[in-house]
């Protein structure tokens, strides 16, 4: 708390404003106001003229106010204290022992002060002993001591008279330094203490960040996941589909034929989808049930279009997520190139195990469909541009990899060429 902070009345439930916050305070300040007085009653009035007590006692009352208000507002308390001391010198009061719990200011000040007033009470340790050794006369001193039962000390620093200022010294920076010191120290230790807490919290927060966008980061790839699984399917049921108008009515044989194939990629489908769903951590680890690459290059071509599949260099074992991510993505490219792809035309399939597994597929687009036209507006395509290729840029760049997608003009009719680099890794 600084001595900018002021306290917020507080409304009970009777609508009166609190003062259990002050209670304490307030009781500090009545028990110094009370031994004050006390020791105003108590003084020898035979050494004053006038009688001292009427000084004595504002004395003793502004000395209580700044006791109670040293830990609310200690820049206030710290204020009071000087305009009592002042007051005290002009007017040669005596110096009482009450006087030590300024002590109590000392320690707020450094304790809950702000910075400002953290430096003035330092400050004003070494100012009050220079006053006291400038401007209080000997005999008030002297007095004072007595007046406290230090008559021992009063006798032997009355042998050595030009240096009862030292002594005088000496006690007031003791009696303000120590409790200042305790209160700085209590300073630190909370400012550490909060230090720690922070700290944990704002770790606590990062984990609880970092948790979050794990789990942002699974519910995406499990949509990715899902995105192409069911996206392949339905792409190669639909072919098949629409392949069956064009077989003979009388060719029951191609007909049950196309409803096998249908009904296998349908089973295929629902069992990568419960695979994906089943994986704990949003994405498979293991490649879909009939995992090669062959295989989905044969359900494509199962479904009436024609596949053109070339495979250069020998081709090695990969690691299962690696093996994974090459097989989605050649499952969205494959499907890209049924979507898009003009019917009756090849689709180019090349494999390179050259240094790291370069994939590439290439179709002629089927500009008639309206559902191609994003795919042929601009070369190279934006990354924008449609959900399956930023996921299968995500997945390459995942583990390595990357992806170039083009459209190129050509004599038989724009074409899209989608090219995948795999890492290639020792298991």
């Amino acid at each position: 708390m600084t001595d900018a902070q002021v306290m917020v009345p507080l409304r009970g439930g009777d609508g009166m404003t609190s003062w259990r916050p002050w209670a304490p305070d307030v009781a500090a300040g009545v028990v110094v106001l009370l031994l004050g007085v006390l020791e105003v009653l108590r003084l020898q009035t035979s050494y004053y003229a006038p009688d001292p007590r009427p000084a004595a006692i504002l004395v003793t009352l502004g000395i209580a106010t700044s006791v109670a208000l040293a830990r609310r507002l200690p820049a206030a308390a710290l204020a009071l204290v000087w305009v009592v001391c002042a007051v005290q010198v002009v007017t040669e009061t005596q110096l009482l022992m009450i006087e030590l719990a300024i002590g109590a200011v000392a320690f707020g000040a450094a304790r809950w002060g702000s910075a400002t007033t953290v430096w003035a009470s330092a400050l004003s340790i070494p100012a009050a002993a220079a006053v006291a050794v400038l401007w209080i006369d000997s005999s008030i001193f002297y007095r004072a001591m007595e007046t406290a039962g230090f008559r021992s000390l009063v006798d032997t620093t009355a042998r050595f008279s030009d240096r009862w200022q030292i002594s005088a010294a000496v006690l007031g920076m003791s009696v303000l330094g120590v409790p200042w010191l305790a209160g700085l120290a209590l300073r630190f230790s909370a400012r550490a203490s909060q230090s720690r807490e922070s700290q944990v919290t704002a770790e606590a927060e990062r984990d609880q960040a970092e948790e979050i966008a794990r789990l942002r980061e699974s519910q995406a790839r499990l949509a990715q996941d899902v995105h192409d699984v069911v996206g392949h399917s339905l792409a190669v049921i639909l072919a098949q589909a629409e392949s069956a108008q064009y077989l003979e009515d009388v060719d029951t044989r191609a007909l049950k034929q196309t409803m096998t194939n249908i009904a296998t990629t349908a089973r295929t489908s629902l069992h990568d989808v419960r695979q994906v769903l089943s994986a704990s951590n949003g994405s498979s680890t293991a490649p879909p049930r009939g995992g090669g690459l062959d295989s989905l290059v044969d359900g494509v071509r199962a479904s009436g279009h024609e596949v053109a599949s070339t495979e250069v260099g020998t081709p090695q074992p990969l690691p299962p997520e690696l093996e994974v991510v090459a097989f989605r993505v050649l499952q969205e490219m494959l499907t890209n190139a049924i979507k898009h792809g003009r019917r009756g035309q090849p689709v180019l399939v090349e494999r390179h195990w050259e240094g790291e597994l370069r994939i590439e597929v290439r179709n002629v687009i089927d500009t008639s469909a309206p559902e191609t036209q994003p795919l042929v507006m601009a070369a190279p395509i934006p990354e924008h541009v449609g959900q399956g290729l930023e996921g299968m840029r995500r997945r390459l760049e995942s583990v390595g990899g990357r992806l170039d997608v083009r459209r190129r003009e050509e004599a038989g009719g724009p074409t899209f060429t989608a090219t995948a680099w795999v890492p290639v890794r020792s298991r």
